[in-house]
């Protein structure tokens, strides 16, 4: 499974992880930090950053109760100093573009999609929060974009229904990402193994969008399986705002970066067809062989007690020991020769 989600970019199979930095509300409504953070996930090279478009009137009730982890402050109050001026989209997906990054946007309601779809943001990513919206999905996947559904809190049945929505709008190219909904989320509750069973229940790619504080579990995820991962990104964690506090700052973004992709590349094809021409005089000088433990002379029978095997794997492989016993030799083998088949 794979699909291009832009011109010559492709999510999946026998594809490199494709890597989303979540900018998302960490731009502080500051033009400049979100240029900023974007320059940052250029530098680490990932492949897409994503912020997130919304509006507090239609995003949450003015008597939302308030977050414990954020200290019961208003919801309504908080969401709407976090919105994203929409006049921001084009330069700064042009911005992006400009850095080799594609740019995505979370659109939380059909205004926003429009916009973005017109705009010609390359896919849309749906929240975990948003997941249950089954109209909100609908619309996303009637442009025929690709959608990045985040499975946070949700069920069998929930994450079934948001399928069957895309897929009923005549849109397959669906990628279902493992999440745990809590900032930051511990180690023990991300439940990897869900990337896989989700890949096989649903028929999707699957991904991990990660909440935890390190990098080692979007590591782990891809050694899993996954074929994207969203990471929240800052450039300070001590910066104001609800997502900086677990968000991952600029030279460990570099780092996750440089051990996931060798993480990546060492995950290898499964196959085991002997060595890699990288490991062919380790194979020729580190294996063991057939040699001679004594002195074998011209044209006499080549007896068990006659053979030892030892290294170097230069001569005759062990496996092959007693269809040289019996023979006779060519030539004068000395002592610890390892042993050939022209020399027999």
């Amino acid at each position: 499974m794979k699909f291009e989600i832009a011109p010559e970019r492709w999510i999946g199979d026998g594809q490199h992880c494709f890597i989303i930095a979540e900018i998302g509300s960490n731009h502080n409504n500051d033009f400049k930090l979100a240029l900023k953070l974007i320059d940052v996930a250029a530098e680490a090279r990932v492949d897409a950053v994503k912020f997130q478009t919304f509006r507090a009137k239609d995003h949450y009730s003015l008597h939302s109760p308030g977050f414990t982890y954020l200290d019961n402050y208003s919801t309504y109050d908080l969401i709407r100093k976090c919105e994203l001026n929409r006049s921001w989209h084009a330069p700064l997906k042009e911005y992006a573009e400009s850095r080799n990054l594609i740019f995505l946007s979370s659109p939380c309601d059909n205004e926003a999609i429009n916009e973005l779809d017109e705009l010609g943001v390359p896919a849309f990513k749906v929240a975990s929060f948003d997941l249950c919206d089954l109209e909100l999905i609908q619309h996303m996947a009637k442009t025929g974009r690709p959608i990045i559904l985040s499975t946070g809190l949700a069920d069998w049945m929930d994450i079934q229904r948001a399928v069957d929505v895309c897929r009923d709008a005549g849109n397959d190219k669906i990628v279902l990402l493992q999440c745990t909904s809590l900032y930051p989320a511990p180690a023990y509750l991300s439940n990897l193994r869900a990337i896989k069973v989700m890949r096989d229940a649903f028929g999707t790619l699957t991904g991990y969008s990660d909440h935890t504080e390190d990098d080692h579990i979007s590591i782990a995820a891809v050694a899993l399986g996954a074929c994207v991962i969203e990471k929240h990104i800052t450039l300070n964690r001590s910066l104001p705002g609800p997502d900086h506090p677990f968000a991952i700052e600029p030279e460990n973004l570099k780092k996750m970066i440089i051990r996931l992709r060798e993480v990546e590349s060492a995950i290898g094809d499964g196959n085991k067809n002997g060595p890699r021409p990288e490991e062919r005089e380790m194979f020729e000088k580190g294996r063991r062989s057939l040699h001679a433990r004594s002195y074998i002379s011209k044209g006499e029978k080549i007896t068990h007690d006659k053979i030892i095997i030892k290294r170097p794997g230069l001569g005759i492989p062990p496996h092959l020991m007693y269809m040289v016993i019996g023979r006779t030799a060519r030539i004068d083998i000395d002592k610890d020769q390892w042993i050939t088949w022209e020399m027999i």
